[in-house]
């Protein structure tokens, strides 16, 4: 998925970046099975490596993951991981193989204890203290007819098309889609577009995510560390997620396909010109 052309700035010149892998999927041989009738034939499977990431000689995190635009994912990984405060305190990033290795100003900087992040859960954190989090310091506020807009230009996703295991995050603001971001795991997504974002110094209070997978507790965190203050998805959202975003001050939006959502938190961020009343369900019992 191309990204917009925006010039990288800020202090990239100090980096040593070698190119990414490429390929995201490959033909895989299988057997597949129609009624009676099984045939041999390839099919594209998405690519899942594990990627070591080192901070200044450490360990930091083993992330299952597409093993592309990964100067995008450790940036914002590192940034939500608050091992870092901003874009410019990276000095370098070297990619191999499958290992990172990045230098930050900081030398000195105590890690949090070594995870392995799965491709399917998307962190090792089991508890999320919302009182420790940050709270949205922003004035965004959209229409729902905005939102719904903005989800049918999204581009469709030939990977998706083609194997049907690949998750698609959005940064969007008022004006564009800012960037793409496509990974076998949500988390890894949301990772790099806010590490695009850092790059390309975007102002993440005036903006907004959409997703095409679940929003969980740990999606909603990312978001807070950032400063996003909308996250949507065209999936489900959980019960932690939405009791962080309603302390936090998170708008959270599911279900957000064929012209309907849910909004479970902060619905004044969604204005429109002519909004709908909530009404509530009454019983049918009489009095």
């Amino acid at each position: 998925m191309k990204k917009q052309d925006t010039p990288t700035t800020g202090n990239t010149e100090k980096r040593d970046v070698k190119p990414a892998p490429v390929k995201i999927y490959r033909s895989v041989p299988c057997l597949k099975v129609d009624g009676d009738t099984a045939t041999k034939t390839p099919h594209e499977v998405v690519v899942e490596d594990p990627i070591a990431v080192f901070v200044n000689g450490r360990h930091a995190v083993t992330a299952v993951m597409s093993p592309v635009e990964l100067e995008d994912f450790v940036t914002g990984y590192l940034f939500t991981e608050q091992i870092i405060k901003g874009v410019d305190e990276i000095e370098s990033i070297k990619i191999e193989k499958n290992r990172i290795s990045v230098i930050t100003t900081n030398l000195f900087k105590v890690l949090g204890p070594k995870k392995t992040i799965l491709s399917g859960c998307g962190g090792s954190t089991s508890y999320i203290d919302a009182a420790k989090l940050p709270k949205i310091q922003s004035p965004l506020t959209i229409s729902a007819d905005a939102i719904r807009d903005a989800q049918r230009s999204l581009p469709d996703s030939e990977v998706h098309r083609t194997t049907g295991g690949i998750h698609m995050v959005a940064l969007l603001n008022r004006k564009q889609v800012i960037t793409i971001a496509e990974d076998i795991g949500r988390h890894n997504a949301v990772d790099r577009v806010i590490g695009y974002g850092l790059r390309h110094h975007v102002d993440f209070s005036q903006t907004y995510v959409i997703s095409s997978g679940r929003i969980s507790s740990e999606m909603v965190r990312k978001c807070l560390i950032a400063n996003i203050p909308i996250v949507v998805s065209r999936s489900a959202t959980t019960t932690l997620a939405v009791e962080i975003a309603q302390e936090t001050g998170l708008t959270v939006i599911a279900f957000a396909r064929g012209g309907k959502m849910n909004i479970y938190t902060h619905p004044e961020r969604i204005v429109d010109e002519n909004p709908v009343q909530p009404t509530a369900r009454h019983s049918s019992s009489s009095e």
